[in-house]
């Protein structure tokens, strides 16, 4: 039988809660888990909305055909743009929640999506300067950083026993963003409707996540504004290890998800139509896997599943890089979407190792208990925002390989050829950091000590 609860029942004056302690199995159960579930819910649905803001010009770029006046080197370089501004945003987003509180923030960010999806409501006709496109593109990228600054507030909410569950839910259920647009966009391009229809569709869901933010979520006191925290976490060289190995599971999910759709109209002849009826396909398969990669990462170790996958990763990619050098349409769509699938688990099992890696070093440091949590919540929540950051200028590359791989050669192959290399490089880090296993000397206090902490991270 579980003892009672010596944490007190969480006050909500103005939608704060004064005292929060998840760890604490009592409480959870009582009350915490109830009001932690819910915060995820609206969490994901504001995320979602986020993530279709972001990608939304992966989708618009199908719109615009020759009378628009862009080449294939336009559109690369605008989504390269809009993906580089929701990857820098990303940071102060992280720190936005501790400064207003997790639904303070989660309204306001919902909110601002409001400019870019009217900006470009305004100026998607034909006739529109390319630098006017660039401009408005840019402003969807504050899309991006809704999952900053959701995954932190979720990650505070959550015991780490449920880390992985929790944040792979909150962010497949983010991710899902990506296909549903590109979902909406072929129901509207099927029935003949311009882009405004389907701007005109997310306007008012943008005001709908940011009113059911305002009625259903909270802000959590233990929160707080913690700048020794964002400097502890960039001093940390696992937060610059992770972000190598995000960049290689969420840069490859987000920016294939922008190119996806261009690869197959500019090097295989696909319509506008053609393509969508498949590029949604691999961003939604990716988003519903991402929480199976943080369920198998709490149940075998993040390190493990992540090791494997970019194995996985780098198979599929050379089957990518055959197929474009046969012009196998067939061959090239299942191996891209397969590679949708697996960075979308490596999504799941990377982001579990985050909490997992420096709750090690907690214990590493001699820390019991609840001190240990907060020393491990401290730096994974302020080292997701940097680690979101750098993964998603992972896109950014991508986006920017293809042009010039289109410039250079006139297809994809080019690209695929770097991403492997890249694939590669990520096992050999993920082997070396987490899981290889250093000959301890047994006369040598400070190797043993070393080896004990470098054994436990094989576990996150």
């Amino acid at each position: 039988m579980t003892a009672p609860s010596t944490a007190p029942a969480p006050g909500r004056g103005g939608r704060w809660i004064q005292q929060w302690d998840p760890e604490d199995e009592a409480f959870w159960n009582e009350t915490g888990e109830k009001i932690a579930r819910r915060n995820l819910w609206f969490s994901v649905f504001s995320e979602h909305i986020g993530f279709s803001v972001w990608t939304l010009w992966s989708v618009l770029v199908l719109f615009m055909g020759p009378k628009y006046g862009l080449t294939p080197a336009d559109k690369f370089m605008l989504t390269s743009m809009v993906t580089l501004v929701g990857a820098v945003v990303r940071v102060p987003y992280t720190f936005a929640v501790a400064v207003f509180g997790g639904r303070n923030w989660t309204i306001i960010s919902a909110s601002l999506l409001l400019i870019p999806t009217i900006a470009a409501f305004a100026v998607m006709h034909p006739g529109t300067s390319f630098s006017t496109f660039l401009v408005v593109g840019l402003l969807a990228g504050i899309g991006g950083g809704n999952f900053a600054s959701s995954m932190t507030n979720i990650n505070a909410f959550f015991p780490l026993r449920k880390k992985g569950w929790a944040l792979g839910l909150n962010a497949g259920g983010g991710n899902i963003g990506v296909p549903v647009i590109q979902l909406a966009a072929l129901a509207i391009i099927g029935a003949s409707g311009g882009p405004r229809v389907l701007l005109g569709i997310y306007i008012p869901l943008i005001v709908v996540a940011a009113v059911l933010a305002a009625l259903f979520m909270d802000n959590l006191a233990s929160v707080k504004n913690d700048t020794g925290a964002a400097k502890d976490a960039a001093k940390d060289a696992h937060t610059w290890i992770m972000s190598f190995l995000y960049i290689g599971t969420f840069g490859s999910f987000i920016g294939y998800s922008f190119a996806f759709g261009q690869v197959l109209t500019n090097q295989f002849g696909r319509t506008p139509l053609q393509a969508a009826y498949v590029t949604f396909i691999g961003p939604l398969l990716g988003s519903l896997i991402r929480p199976v990669g943080g369920w198998l990462a709490d149940r075998y170790g993040g390190s493990k599943i992540t090791l494997w996958n970019f194995v996985a990763m780098g198979a599929a990619t050379a089957v990518l890089v055959f197929a474009s050098m046969q012009k196998s349409l067939p061959l090239f769509t299942a191996a891209f979407v397969v590679l949708f699938v697996l960075s979308g688990l490596g999504n799941g099992s990377t982001y579990k190792m985050i909490p997992g890696i420096f709750q090690a070093k907690a214990v590493a440091k001699g820390l019991e208990g609840e001190e240990a949590a907060a020393y491990g919540r401290r730096l994974s929540g302020a080292s997701m925002g940097l680690i979101g950051a750098v993964g998603a200028l992972g896109g950014v590359g991508i986006n920017l390989a293809f042009r010039q791989s289109f410039l250079s050669y006139g297809s994809g192959t080019g690209a695929f050829v770097a991403f492997l290399a890249f694939y590669a490089v990520a096992f050999a880090v993920t082997w070396a950091v987490y899981l290889r296993r250093p000959v301890a000397q047994p006369q040598a206090n400070a190797s043993t000590s070393e080896a004990k902490q470098q054994l436990s991270y094989a576990e996150v």
